[in-house]
C-alpha cells in the first residue's frame, strides 16, 4: 500500500559531532550501509495543469519528455537528464489520490513535493531505514508504461514516514532498467541538476537525518551572517543543499523543499534562449562558489524556485 499519492501503479560521511549529539554513533562515514543511496533518482513537482507544466518545462529545459503516463488519479510527464529525472504530476479525475494532491497544491501553480533517492539494493536499504527508525513502507513492485511508445519500466520502491523525515516526503527506488534520456530540442539546453535546496530551522537535526540516517556525505558546513548556514550533502554527482536562515516564529520540527539549481554548459547562451522564449530571468552573476556563474529564472517554472549554474572547466593537469 502506498500512502498519500501513488507515483505509478503498484503491483501484487556524516559529521561525527552531530551524529553523536543525536544518538546515531553507529552510522559514521566508514559504515558501508551509508553508501547504499547512489544518487537522486527524481524529484516530484505537483502541478495543477499537466499540459501547461509540460510546455513550460520543455521550454525551460529545451528537452522533450522522456516518459508520459496516466492512471491512479494522476497524469505524469517525466524529463530525464544526465543525472536525474524531474517528474511533473497533476491530479486527474476524482479519487482519494487526486484529492490529496489537490490539497497539497492548495491552489498553487506548482509545489516541489518529494525526493526519490536511487538505491543499489532495496532489501538492504529497507533494513537500514528500519534500523534508523524511519518506519519505511513495505517494498512495492511497480510498473509504468509510456503513453507514447508503450514501453514498460519496472522498479521497487519504499517510502519513509514523512513525520520522521522532518516533513519532507522521501521515496527510495531501485530501477530494473534505466529510463530513456530526454533529447535536446533547442540550443543551450539544461544538462543536469546541480543541487536541490531544502530549508531548515534546526540544522543539527537536519544533519542527523541526511548524514547519519540516510548516509549522505557532508561535503560542506559553512555559516555567514548574510545568508545563514549552508550544508552540502553529496548525492551521486549532485548536492542536497540544506539551508538554515533563522526566521522568527518558524517551524523547528519541519523542513521544506525549496528549489532547484540546474547545471548548464553556457549560461549566457541559455539566458539568451530563455529571454527569446519570453521568460523573465535575472542577469548572470558570480556564484558563492569560486568559478561558478548563476542566474535566477523568475517565470516559466510552475512556481518552483529555480536557479541556473555554470561551472568553470577544471584546469588541465
Amino acid at each position: 500500500m502506498v500512502r498519500e499519492y501513488d507515483h505509478h501503479r503498484a503491483m501484487p560521511s556524516p559529521d561525527k559531532r552531530r551524529i553523536s549529539a543525536h544518538g546515531f554513533q553507529g552510522y559514521e562515514r566508514g559504515d558501508q550501509e551509508g553508501k547504499m543511496i547512489t544518487g537522486l533518482d527524481h524529484v516530484v513537482v505537483l502541478v495543477g495543469d499537466i499540459g501547461a507544466a509540460k510546455a513550460a518545462y520543455q521550454t525551460l529545459l529545451a528537452r522533450a519528455p522522456a516518459w508520459q503516463n496516466s492512471g491512479e488519479g494522476a497524469d505524469r510527464v517525466l524529463f530525464t537528464l544526465a543525472n536525474m529525472t524531474i517528474e511533473l504530476m497533476a491530479p486527474s479525475g476524482f479519487s482519494v489520490t487526486a484529492d490529496r494532491m489537490r490539497a497539497l497544491l492548495d491552489d498553487q501553480e506548482g509545489v516541489l513535493a518529494s525526493l526519490c533517492f536511487r538505491v543499489a539494493d532495496m532489501s538492504r536499504m529497507h533494513r537500514r531505514l528500519e534500523r534508523v527508525a524511519l518506519n519505511p513502507d513495505p517494498v512495492a513492485e511497480v510498473e509504468s508504461s509510456d503513453t507514447e511508445t508503450g514501453n514498460v519500466l519496472h522498479w521497487k520502491r519504499t517510502r519513509a514516514a514523512t513525520e520522521l523525515t522532518r516533513g519532507v516526503r522521501m521515496f527510495f527506488l531501485e530501477l530494473a532498467d534505466e529510463r530513456p534520456l530526454s533529447p535536446a530540442t533547442d540550443i543551450a539546453p539544461i544538462d543536469a541538476l546541480d543541487h536541490v535546496v531544502v530549508t531548515t530551522e534546526d540544522s543539527d537535526r537536519a544533519a542527523a537525518l541526511y548524514g547519519a540516517r540516510l548516509g549522505l556525505d557532508l561535503a560542506l558546513d559553512r555559516s555567514h551572517q548574510d545568508w545563514g548556514q549552508l550544508m552540502f550533502f553529496r548525492c551521486g554527482d549532485l548536492i542536497v543543499e540544506v539551508v538554515r536562515r533563522p526566521v522568527a516564529g518558524s517551524d523547528l520540527a519541519h523542513d521544506r523543499l525549496w528549489g532547484l539549481s540546474w547545471r548548464v554548459a553556457d549560461i549566457d547562451a541559455t539566458r539568451a534562449r530563455l529571454i527569446a522564449s519570453g521568460l523573465d530571468v535575472s542577469e548572470v552573476r558570480n556564484g558563492r562558489k569560486p568559478g561558478t556563474k548563476v542566474m535566477t529564472v523568475r517565470s516559466g517554472t510552475c512556481g518552483i524556485q529555480t536557479v541556473l549554474l555554470e561551472r568553470s572547466p577544471k584546469p588541465a593537469e
